[in-house]
């Protein structure tokens, strides 16, 4: 049997982790101290917004609090926040066996790349985790949203698959990640307008201005992919560059046609508001701020995203946390689009 390393014990880590420890896979999970006080002594009940439930008892929790416990590992899975992902790199290259696969469930575009450099003995394989998990109490996690583990396509995987599949998060392997990963990103823009909506998500992508704001940071990403070359996947029944459209629909047509977004549990907010919320360090600058990046290679610009950026950076550094009306957001990321003379300011 295998024996597989969740290298950043947060929700995805301790939710991936708990499902396979669930499936009867060996997992030993690295992560603070904290995290692991509440596992060693409740163990993890996971839940899913469809009604699925698993648990694995207390004394079946094998956790550390560094990177030695990859040492004997098989597989790592990495699941730290994107700003960790070098120190992490770090760690493991000290102690992980030459060819042991390694897995970058993170978010962004740039972590595998990271991981790999560091890494240079180890087959590094990009994932992407397309759902969201909030922490619900002490060893309680719950899947608030739906999808399946996407992960880069590779010979080696071939004897972690079973595992996988008796935990039922089977992988779904691609050739070439990177448009998949691209395709993530296009969705998780939402993360900067649900963290400043202060609000869950079914909540924030029921309203129409939220959605407008969504469109606008979407269609400015879609254009530089479109000049990069660069042809996001499908992840959802609608093509990538429908989605801006559908979104930007009066509230009774996205009920009817956008009825499978709004298959969220309605207490489900994006990772970035959980981290507002909790005072943490956002993900912002490996989310929307990758567009940007992409915008300045390209010798453009990305005035939406930029601004979501700083209003969330703000928002970070802000005594008091701030809940953003979607009319007041709009406004906001309209302002930016037209002064930096953009013609999205008439599509949204």
């Amino acid at each position: 049997m295998a024996r597989i390393c969740v290298y950043g014990a947060g929700s995805i880590g301790v939710y991936l982790g708990g499902r396979l420890l669930a499936g009867g896979s060996e997992v030993v999970f690295v992560g603070r101290a904290r995290m692991g006080g509440l596992l060693r002594e409740h163990g993890v009940v996971l839940t899913h917004y469809d009604g699925g439930r698993w648990e694995a008892a207390a004394h079946r929790i094998e956790y550390a609090t560094g990177g030695a416990a990859a040492a004997t590992a098989d597989l790592v899975l990495v699941s730290v926040k994107s700003a960790a992902t070098a120190e992490a790199a770090a760690e493991l290259a000290a102690v992980l066996p030459a060819g042991v696969p390694v897995i970058s469930f993170q978010n962004g575009v740039r972590n595998a790349e990271v991981l790999r450099a560091a890494l240079p003995n180890n087959p590094v394989l990009a994932g992407m985790v397309p759902f969201n998990v909030i922490e619900r109490g002490p060893g309680a996690f719950h899947q608030g949203t739906g999808g399946e583990l996407e992960v880069q396509g590779a010979a080696l995987l071939q004897p972690f698959l079973a595992d996988f599949g008796r935990a039922g998060l089977p992988l779904v392997e691609h050739d070439d990640m990177l448009p998949v990963q691209w395709a993530k990103l296009l969705l998780n823009l939402n993360n900067a307008i649900n963290a400043l909506a202060n609000r869950p998500l079914k909540e924030e992508l029921s309203q129409r201005a939220y959605r407008r704001c969504l469109a606008m940071a979407q269609q400015e990403l879609l254009a530089l992919l479109d000049a990069a070359g660069i042809r996001p996947a499908k992840l959802t029944p609608f093509p990538p560059h429908w989605i801006p459209r559908l979104l930007a629909l009066p509230d009774t047509w996205f009920e009817r046609l956008g009825r499978r977004m709004l298959k969220i549990d309605p207490l489900a907010r994006s990772s970035m508001s959980d981290d507002l919320g909790a005072g943490r360090k956002t993900e912002i600058d490996w989310i929307n701020g990758e567009v940007p990046r992409l915008a300045e290679r390209l010798g453009r610009k990305a005035p939406v995203n930029a601004r979501l950026c700083a209003l969330v950076r703000e928002a970070e550094q802000a005594k008091m946390r701030p809940s953003w009306s979607g009319d007041a957001l709009l406004a906001q990321l309209r302002e930016a689009a037209a002064g930096a003379g953009s013609g999205m300011l008439a599509k949204a």
